[in-house]
């Protein structure tokens, strides 16, 4: 009885999710998060345009608020903007925009869009990222493609700070799906090693004395043998 309860909050805790983001759109929201509180549900929308998701005076919020009463019964929701400061990091925010840019500019361009996208999360100085596209890209046959770089962690503790997405792009030629996988800089990773410019000088030298040794002993010994 316990499991089938679980089971059935989990499920609507699913629909929320799925309705807050299709009721603000696309590209908009990169993530929702739910917590319930002993004064009702705190709903967290995670977005990089919190001016167009809170409308003006928030009539946006409260119009949300009152639908996901009647909808899903919710006894007093109360839905929370987080700002995304870094969206470079933020693989929601990152999945959605690949996808209204496949939408937008059609399948054809899937490889100038994630290079373009990849370049730019490069820039902002992840550690490493990953985006795969599957679908009719570009023939007819369905197939998959992966873009990547840097360092990127997909097993063990290490892995759970990788941020991860998906998305998906309705296209003329048929549905492409959109994973998207960052590792940001502030990561924490154990097994990660850090040469700084101290420790390249001092091998720096030390290799200078072994050349010098080694070429020490060479010019004895062809002293040796002409003797």
């Amino acid at each position: 009885m316990i499991e089938r309860k679980f089971i059935q909050l989990k499920k609507d805790e699913f629909a929320i999710k799925e309705f807050v983001k299709e009721k603000l759109g696309k590209g908009r929201i990169s993530g929702v998060k739910i917590e319930y509180t002993p004064v009702g549900e705190k709903i967290i929308v995670y977005t990089t345009k919190p001016g167009l998701i809170i409308g003006r005076r928030g009539e946006r919020i409260n119009e949300l608020s009152e639908v996901l009463k009647k909808k899903f019964k919710l006894e007093n929701p109360h839905i929370e903007i987080a700002e995304i400061t870094k969206p470079e990091f933020n693989a929601g925010a990152i999945a959605d925009e690949i996808a209204l840019a496949l939408e937008r500019f059609g399948p054809l361009k899937f490889k100038i869009i994630a290079y373009k996208t990849l370049q730019k999360i490069k820039d902002a100085g992840a550690l490493g990222a990953e985006i795969r596209l599957g679908g009719k890209l570009p023939s007819e046959r369905a197939r998959s493609w992966r873009f990547a770089f840097g360092y990127l962690k997909k097993t063990g503790d290490t892995a759970k700070v990788v941020d991860k997405a998906e998305s998906v792009a309705q296209t003329i030629p048929g549905i492409i799906g959109i994973k998207v996988a960052i590792m940001p800089p502030d990561a924490e990773i154990h097994d990660r090693v850090e040469i700084d410019s101290k420790i390249i000088k001092e091998m720096v030298e030390i290799k200078e004395k072994i050349d010098k040794k080694i070429g020490k002993g060479k010019r004895e010994e062809k002293i040796g043998e002409e003797k």
